[in-house]
């Protein structure tokens, strides 16, 4: 008896789904915080010509890929305005954020929210709960 064509499909993507579910957790609040570290994989501030968030995407290794956003309107954030200019793709970052989501971080609510490149965060203050992947 041949098996119908559907039947492969089917068992196709249920394991593609189930394996998708099976991968990297996402990051985890502590005190409405999360931090976590990562490399660059995109930046998009084309929102901002908008009063949109601009958009950054971080490949970590605790977490997979993780958007970081941030706000058009750094007057009415309490973190202090990211440097976008020394952020470039590929380069170690550190980001400490609100969760806005399943793999999505805000930056601005908490003074001590940040997006920087890692030696610089080294020094500054940390401030943030959650895994540093």
């Amino acid at each position: 008896m041949k098996a119908h064509p559907c039947t492969a499909i089917t068992l196709c993507l249920a394991i593609a789904a189930v394996s998708g579910c099976a991968g990297t957790p996402p990051p985890v609040a502590v005190d409405g915080r999360a931090g976590m570290e990562g490399r660059i994989a995109s930046i998009d501030l084309q929102p901002w010509t908008y009063d949109g968030n601009a958009v950054v995407e971080l490949d970590t290794v605790a977490h997979g890929t993780v958007v970081v956003e941030l706000p058009a309107r750094w007057n009415l954030c309490k973190a202090p305005p990211v440097d976008t200019d020394i952020l470039t793709v590929g380069t170690r970052v550190r980001a400490v954020g609100a969760l806005a989501g399943e793999r999505r971080l805000v930056v601005c609510g908490d003074k001590a929210h940040l997006l920087m490149p890692v030696g610089q965060a080294d020094s500054a203050p940390r401030g943030a709960g959650g895994h540093q992947g």
